[in-house]
């Protein structure tokens, strides 16, 4: 690609690389008419250019081998989807170099990190922009950006990206359609019902529903029968007084059940107080206290990632800590900077 400026007689079909003011005989006000950038000069543009005076004008040239911004975009865009046609993921129009993904349905993304930065190795035009691996989405939320710099890339450029980019993305979607919590009592008075209600809105966006509520007394025994009986896809536990050991009563629990659990703790920060094992197919999360908040905690990461169908190990969890000090809750009994201090 040529880029640079040449005489207004000759850039009929060049590309306007800046807008620039032109006479505006069909268009309506002179005053206020432009011809945008990345417009491909048309004999009526230059007769507008000429009218308002212009002499030569700065555009991009196309040449042997080169694909346009916007055809190189699309293409590169279905690359990184793996069924265009699919369920997944949607592909945007292509306007100004840059062609949008997004989610058809709420899910976790999965993307390999690696490929996608070979992509944007090959030539600093051809750019992909994407949320993070394991990111959770919703309907219609954007997922990735395609930007093509340049108002054309080479052919040669553009198949090397296309390969590289091969099926890099996609959405997991939900694998689950029920869950069951199990919430423990340390009194005889049922606790509030925010815990839960934090729970339903998160299960709630990923189309997941909420079997009805479950309160038991803080011992063993009685969480482990409310495991076995629970009618949900997916197990959550959420005790009354605050899980401390691995031993402690309700990882003691599933294990009474029948079930497994497979980690204690996560290097997440609030959310340290997971486990997470499972009882048959099903899997269990004991969930930390800071779940009855909304706010976004260790516990998100590692549900959104259950119930889309992953198998979420301990060394999962374990390389979770980069990135795992999440937002200050300001009304925590003890917040992190005066604790330390």
């Amino acid at each position: 690609m040529k880029f640079g400026p040449v005489p207004l007689r000759v850039a009929l079909g060049t590309i306007a690389a800046h807008s620039i003011r032109a006479a505006a005989r069909p268009y309506g006000s002179r005053r206020d008419y432009k011809i945008a950038k990345g417009t491909e000069l048309t004999a009526d543009h230059i007769e507008d250019l000429e009218e308002l005076g212009h002499q030569e004008i700065i555009v991009a040239q196309l040449e042997p081998g080169d694909v346009h911004e916007d055809a190189a975009a699309l293409r590169l865009a279905q690359a990184l989807v793996p069924d265009p046609e699919g369920q997944e993921l949607r592909i945007s129009g292509a306007g100004a170099g840059r062609v949008n993904l997004y989610a058809r349905g709420a899910g976790v993304v999965r993307l390999d990190a690696a490929q996608v930065a070979a992509v944007n190795g090959i030539d600093p035009m051809i750019t992909v922009a994407t949320v993070p691996d394991y990111h959770r989405v919703d309907p219609d939320s954007m997922v990735a950006t395609i930007k093509i710099i340049s108002y054309a890339v080479p052919e040669a450029h553009l198949a090397q990206a296309v390969v590289a980019a091969k099926a890099a993305m996609r959405v997991l979607a939900p694998a689950f359609g029920t869950a069951t919590l199990i919430e423990t009592r340390i009194t005889e008075e049922i606790p509030s019902d925010k815990g839960r209600a934090a729970m339903a809105g998160r299960l709630d966006r990923m189309g997941i529903t909420l079997s009805p509520r479950v309160v038991k007394p803080h011992r063993t025994a009685e969480i482990a029968s409310a495991l076995r009986d629970a009618p949900g896809e997916v197990l959550l536990v959420l005790t009354g007084s605050a899980t401390s050991d691995p031993q402690d009563v309700a990882p003691e629990a599933l294990r009474m059940a029948g079930g497994e659990v497979t980690r204690f703790g996560m290097p997440v920060d609030p959310g340290n107080l997971l486990f997470l094992g499972h009882l048959g197919e099903k899997p269990v999360i004991g969930l930390p206290g800071c779940a009855r908040s909304p706010a976004l905690n260790g516990a998100d990461w590692v549900l959104e990632r259950v119930v889309c169908g992953l198998d979420v190990t301990s060394a999962d969890i374990a390389a979770m800590g980069v990135g795992g000090l999440l937002k200050e809750i300001p009304t925590r009994p003890r917040p992190r900077r005066s604790a330390a201090e």
